[in-house]
């Protein structure tokens, strides 16, 4: 099969990316166990957790087995599957899970809870968004947040940022985030109905000013700074999850009174969870049934071939990438 793969990381997992005409197929292609789908890639889609574990000092070394294809997010057809609610032939989306990867690949392997049937209607391009991207917004949201809930979204024009805004819509919730000037226009059309350019604005001011409490906070950017200046438009039953975090001794040293002091001492007053996506097959058929009804689309920033999936994840990780950049693996 074809493979965009590594052999070693160099430095930087673009530099290391070379793709293999003779790859081997998956190590179960054979032999599938239980619930397990081989599943033929046509399109994958990348996050930063790609890059960022395999780049990690001793992680990546030793704990992916190479050589390795990146990324999680696929959508394709099933070739063969031990389970008997799918069949060869039938299209699907999901994810793997880290340390396998293999997105990147014409041919991956697939538990049940990283492989679902793709509704009619859905384009398996869109499809392949949601897996990392999708599932985190929904599981930071979702069972959060009841109808006519406010939620304050940081970071609402990226991949998870992007899925963050429709599903609070569809979950019937108001909903303000954040974005440069570029991107208002898209965050709008995505169902925001109040959106703040944080490059012409104070967006703690301007929330501050606006005397909303949020029901809910989501931090896609990872800025403690957030935190802080939350409890002035939050309420006492306020969560606020993040996942746009990079885990530097610098921002833990920022969250440390958080967890360490009481509230009278300068602690924390809010809820604050780290969140991590794990596949769950309910929440990727509710999204589905989303996408099929319209309530959520996918925004696709940019379509790049195998050979370019090094220039891919350059782009990804200039840190301005409007929606999800997602790459043909093989011809439908």
């Amino acid at each position: 099969m074809r493979a965009s793969q590594w052999t070693s990381i160099t430095g930087t997992i673009e530099k290391s990316l070379k793709v293999n005409n003779n790859a081997a197929l998956p190590k179960s292609a054979d032999s599938l166990g239980k619930d397990q789908t081989l599943v033929k890639v046509h399109y994958a889609a990348l996050n930063p957790v790609d890059y960022k574990i395999p780049e990690a000092p001793f992680v990546g070394q030793f704990a992916i087995s190479t050589p390795a294809s990146p990324c999680m997010d696929f959508a394709g057809v099933v070739v063969k599957t031990s389970r008997s609610d799918l069949k060869p032939g039938q299209a699907v989306f999901g994810k793997t899970e880290p340390p396998l990867f293999g997105a990147m690949a014409e041919y991956l392997v697939a538990g049940r809870d990283g492989t679902i049937a793709l509704p009619d209607g859905v384009k398996p391009e869109e499809a392949a968004c949601v897996g990392v991207a999708g599932l985190t917004a929904y599981q930071c949201i979702a069972p959060n947040v009841k109808a006519g809930d406010k939620v304050l979204i940081n970071g609402g024009s990226g991949g998870t940022g992007s899925f963050g805004i429709q599903i609070a819509k569809a979950l019937g919730c108001e909903v303000t985030t954040t974005c440069s000037g570029p991107n208002v226009e898209l965050c709008k059309s995505l169902g925001a109905d109040e959106v703040i350019d944080y490059k012409t604005q104070d967006v703690h001011e301007v929330l501050i000013r606006s005397g909303k409490r949020f029901d809910h906070i989501v931090d896609f950017v990872g800025s403690p700074e957030l935190y802080w200046a939350a409890h002035y438009f939050s309420k006492d039953t306020t969560k606020m999850v993040n996942v746009g975090a990079t885990m530097t001794l610098d921002f833990f040293k920022r969250l440390l009174p958080i967890f360490l002091l009481p509230r009278f001492l300068g602690g924390g007053r809010m809820k604050y969870e780290f969140l991590t996506c794990h596949a769950k097959e309910d929440d990727f058929k509710q999204i589905g049934s989303w996408m099929a009804e319209g309530k959520v689309k996918p925004v696709i920033g940019e379509m790049f071939t195998l050979e370019d999936v090094p220039k891919a994840f350059e782009k990804l990780k200039t840190g301005r990438v409007r929606g999800k950049l997602v790459v043909k693996v093989s011809d439908e």
